[in-house]
């Protein structure tokens, strides 16, 4: 993939996106109607890229385009048009993995324009936002379980053909530029005084400096920067936070997979976990009634149980199911040493996957907190103080889980050291 900038490449927007897509659109694909007669509406509110409502009189569509910078930067942070190209990708292969049900259609993909139009998921609701108003979804965490356990297994060597998943490693080894993003700014930013950190000053200024200062957590972020770089065991959605979630009350879809990459599973777990962890401590910013804060709380920490659990559950199914993958061969386990063998292996296997889903969830929240891209579950939150007292708590949980993840076996010890914290 090159950096390079097309020669037929240009922004679209409102005006000028229907003509573009007249000419490109699939035969099957009938929006109703002529271009002309379309509204088109720039949504992104993302830190990327431009995104599109496409409205016929008889369908409507999602295009979405990269520029060659970071948008929220601006042409100062110039960025490969390639992530696109991942993007569309990663949803193709969610969705052969993962279905529909969870993963929107993708209907085509322009490499030298960098855009390509997905399914309007017309009732859904960005996750987060849902979560900001204390709202809950009774499927929510079946359906994110689902999801990882899905793609995870099917895209490893546990449940791919090993020629298969080197061919997948080497086809987004190339994504690097979005990897080089997330290894700055989770990874090494938030541990020292980096220009683009961004934290809610002054009222957080003696605890971030106190971050920068704490050997022992800095030393694991640290290593497991290097997991990150190093271990290719699946492809990660990359960026799977509330942001990435849209829902109604009977329905969960994943979108914005652009950082797609082949690495370490519990970083896609961890992120997913620490975001949830991250409205958990924000509730007191949204909701003054104390027992109603209290049933917000509870219902996020049942969501983290839920989600690993599903997860868990799911992924096993899979295991013991499996016809193919190198990983722990069928022919030794299923086939040889027997069930307590296999069953003592997939015991090890979540063990070490489930410490090293803490910490990627603390890292994940020292991230927001103290880096470059905040969430707006604490950003949106109107008082300094109040919200500097909601960030105190999570970093305070973060850096437990970071420095002590072993410790906790179980997402019910997780639950309670939120509480305690």
């Amino acid at each position: 993939m090159s950096n390079t900038v097309p020669a037929g490449y240009t922004p679209l927007n409102s005006e000028s996106l229907p003509q573009y897509l007249h000419g490109k659109l699939p035969s099957d694909l009938e929006l109703g109607g002529e271009p002309n007669q379309w509204t088109v509406s720039e949504v992104g509110d993302g830190n990327l890229n431009l995104v599109f409502i496409v409205q016929g009189l008889a369908k409507t569509i999602v295009v979405k385009q990269a520029l060659p910078y970071v948008r929220a930067a601006g042409e100062s942070w110039q960025l490969s048009l390639t992530r696109a190209f991942f993007e569309y990708n990663v949803l193709n292969i969610e969705a052969e993995v993962a279905g529909h049900d969870l993963v929107p259609q993708v209907y085509f993909y322009d490499q030298d324009m960098a855009i390509f139009a997905m399914e309007y998921l017309a009732d859904h609701i960005i996750l987060r936002k849902e979560l900001i108003a204390g709202q809950t979804f009774s499927g929510l965490g079946e359906d994110v379980g689902l999801f990882l356990a899905k793609t995870l297994f099917n895209t490893s060597d546990l449940g791919m053909d090993a020629a298969e998943k080197k061919a997948l490693v080497s086809k987004f080894a190339v994504n690097h530029e979005l990897c080089k993003i997330t290894e700055d700014l989770i990874f090494t930013e938030p541990y020292y005084d980096a220009e683009r950190n961004n934290w809610n000053s002054p009222e957080l200024d003696e605890d971030v400096r106190k971050v920068w200062n704490d050997e022992e957590m800095i030393q694991v972020a640290m290593r497991y920067k290097y997991k990150f770089m190093t271990e290719a065991q699946a492809l990660l959605h990359g960026d799977l936070h509330s942001g990435s979630i849209m829902v109604t009350d009977t329905d969960t879809k994943v979108i914005d997979p652009e950082f797609g990459f082949m690495g370490p599973m519990a970083f896609d777990i961890g992120n997913y976990i620490g975001n949830l962890l991250m409205a958990y401590f924000s509730r007191p910013g949204w909701e003054t009634d104390e027992a109603a804060c209290r049933e917000s709380q509870e219902y996020l920490l049942q969501q983290v149980s839920v989600t690993w659990e599903v997860f868990v559950s799911h992924f096993t199914e899979l295991w013991n199911e499996k016809q193919q993958g190198e990983a722990y061969p069928t022919e030794i386990y299923q086939n040889g040493l027997g069930e307590r063998a296999l069953k003592a292996a997939q015991h090890e296997f979540f063990t070490t996957l489930f410490e090293d889903t803490l910490v990627n969830a603390g890292l994940e929240m020292n991230r927001r907190i103290i880096g470059f891209a905040g969430v707006a579950d604490f950003k949106q939150i109107e008082s300094p103080e109040l919200r500097g007292e909601c960030q105190r708590r999570a970093l305070k949980l973060a850096r437990e889980l970071i420095v002590n993840a072993k410790n906790y076996r179980d997402v019910a010890t997780v639950a309670q050291l939120a509480q305690s914290c």
